[in-house]
């Protein structure tokens, strides 16, 4: 028979089982909730980062003859859609002499001619015509080619022919075309303001790759960019530009260098070349 002392000794045996037991378990729980606090933490953090890789991964670059939203609000308008003439026509010319240019994988592309003209080719300008503006393009050239862009073009300047008169951006092959030779001090290379003034700072992609060009005319400021770099910088109507001019194949031209609104336009000079991403957006007059 068992005494009270005995009952009351189980009794506090028991209550310590109970309290470890009820220990143990708290710590379970305690364990278990830090454990999907953890998890949970974790969850987000990753999600975070996936969405950021995510968000860059997506940020990818508008595909050729398109504008992204941030262009478009920043007035940025396409001069080719990548697939039909719009907005363009030959030189003196009420459309583009498909003889010599066409549309090819989004690409405006001069078809290889005889001499310095296609039989049949011609310049092609834009049909609108601008005075302040930045304008962006791409352009490649075929080995041995020789193209230009010209701007503030006039029409009036020439009576006869297919070949515009104005401002050019040289577009060449400077290792084999013989122009790049001529000249005075490289002012017949690839972006230089063509038998004007030679480029500075220039890198120049080889034959086959893509140039980026920007051209930028806000009231007399005159700026060629060639692939992210400043290549010439000149003044319209500066007393240095007119002394160049006057020592330049232009020199016995009436009225060269005086335009200051007109087409942009792109050059004949019978070569393969080919030209992409051709953008504008008009400038405020200083």
């Amino acid at each position: 028979m068992r005494s009270h002392t005995d009952e009351a000794i189980m009794h506090i045996r028991n209550v310590d089982q109970l309290a470890a037991i009820t220990s143990s378990a708290v710590c379970g729980i305690c364990a278990s909730l830090v454990l999907v606090l953890v998890f949970s933490a974790l969850s987000v953090v990753s999600g975070v980062h996936g969405q950021s890789k995510v968000g860059r991964h997506s940020r990818v670059a508008a595909p050729p003859n398109s504008l992204t939203a941030a262009e478009k609000a920043a007035g940025w308008k396409l001069l080719f859609d990548g697939k039909t003439w719009n907005g363009w026509r030959g030189f003196r010319r009420e459309k583009v002499p498909i003889e010599g240019w066409v549309i090819e994988d989004g690409t405006i592309k001069h078809v290889a001619g005889q001499g310095e003209q296609s039989q049949q080719g011609g310049d092609i300008i834009t049909v609108g015509q601008y005075d302040n503006f930045e304008l962006q393009l791409e352009w490649r050239i075929s080995s041995g080619g020789n193209s230009g862009i010209k701007y503030l073009v006039a029409e009036e300047m020439v009576k006869s022919g297919y070949s515009g008169i104005g401002f050019e951006m040289q577009v060449l092959d400077d290792d084999r075309h013989p122009d790049a030779k001529m000249g005075k001090g490289g002012n017949r290379t690839a972006s230089a303001l063509y038998d004007l003034i030679a480029p500075k700072n220039k890198v120049l992609h080889p034959v086959g790759e893509w140039n980026q060009v920007r051209l930028i005319i806000r009231g007399n400021q005159v700026e060629h960019w060639l692939n992210g770099a400043k290549v010439v910088e000149y003044e319209l109507a500066s007393p240095q530009l007119k002394s160049l001019i006057a020592e330049s194949k232009y020199k016995n031209i009436a009225g060269f260098g005086e335009v200051r609104k007109g087409h942009i336009l792109l050059q004949d000079h019978g070569s393969e070349v080919w030209y992409r991403n051709i953008k504008l957006r008009e400038l405020p007059p200083p």
